[in-house]
């Protein structure tokens, strides 16, 4: 696994991904309904997955286990995130749940999975991290004594990075990362449309009335993200995906400032750049 390179393709690949996730992350976020706006986003993967199943088969037996964790750990992800935005904002929240992952990750990978990364892979994952995370220590010290949102956001960063392991290694067991993914969207769906309809009954009148415009926008975007680094995960190194992907925190806060009205610091601008150094640090690695 660690003698994948990573293409210029796959780079830029991710980095949409990464554009997109910080879209549906920001229309979760965007609303006072975080609940309907998550579940808006879940059940928008439907059209998609309808549009493809005819062209994917059923993953192979050994993806299996992998597949069925990746569910579970899915669900817990955007219950998690749900619970995170609803204690705290877009730019506190979403650089602790991302700036975790990669770390985590990578230790895993390399103590767990036997990967092995050069030096300056190393830097580049460390960088990234540290970036997105001295964000967050910010907001903190601004006076957001928020510990139950930080630790919302932690917790979520958990589920990324489990889940980024697992379908990592699942959607190459599958043979296809799209049949694996499609099946896997499958599942989520149902099960997180079950948990939405028990804690609300009415969710999906509330979606359909309110929440026609995240189902599409948001849901698209969301399939087409996740979609992409599935992809992304067979081609290269996991930890570099994961890594890589985190720069949506770059995207994250142009929305913030742009569209959501939040405002724009120096320490922030250099937490961003400290990120963007990071994945060109990343791209110029010897083994991209």
């Amino acid at each position: 696994t660690g003698c994948f390179a990573m293409s210029l393709t796959v780079f830029l690949a991710v980095m949409g991904a990464a554009l997109m996730h910080a879209v549906w992350n920001a229309l979760v976020k965007g609303g006072p309904d975080k609940l309907m706006n998550m579940t808006a986003i879940v059940l928008g993967h439907i059209p998609i997955v309808l549009i493809l199943f005819p062209f994917v088969d059923v993953p192979a037996r050994e993806s299996w286990p992998y597949l069925i964790g990746s569910i579970g750990l899915h669900i817990g992800y955007q219950l998690f995130l749900i619970l995170a935005y609803r204690l705290g904002d877009l730019s506190q929240v979403y650089p602790i749940a991302r700036g975790s992952s990669p770390l985590i990750v990578a230790a895993v990978s390399v103590l767990v999975l036997g990967v092995t990364l050069q030096v300056s892979e190393w830097l580049a994952i460390v960088v990234i991290g540290m970036g997105i995370l001295s964000m967050c220590i910010v907001r903190q010290a601004d006076g957001m004594r928020n510990r139950n949102a930080a630790l919302a956001a932690i917790v979520t960063g958990c589920f990324i990075s489990s889940y980024s392991l697992v379908d990592g290694t699942g959607a190459r067991l599958a043979g296809s990362a799209l049949d694996y993914y499609a099946y896997q969207t499958i599942g989520d769906v149902v099960i997180f449309g079950l948990i939405a309809t028990a804690m609300r009954p009415r969710i999906l009148v509330d979606v359909a009335k309110r929440g026609k415009r995240i189902f599409f926008v948001g849901g698209t975007a969301s399939f087409v993200a996740y979609a992409t680094v599935m992809w992304a995960f067979t081609q290269a190194p996991i930890p570099l995906v994961v890594a890589l992907r985190e720069t949506g925190i770059v995207f994250a806060l142009f929305i913030g400032v742009f569209f959501m009205g939040e405002k724009l610091n120096l320490v922030k601008v250099s937490s961003t750049m400290m990120t963007l150094g990071g994945a060109i640090i990343l791209r110029l690695s010897k083994s991209l």
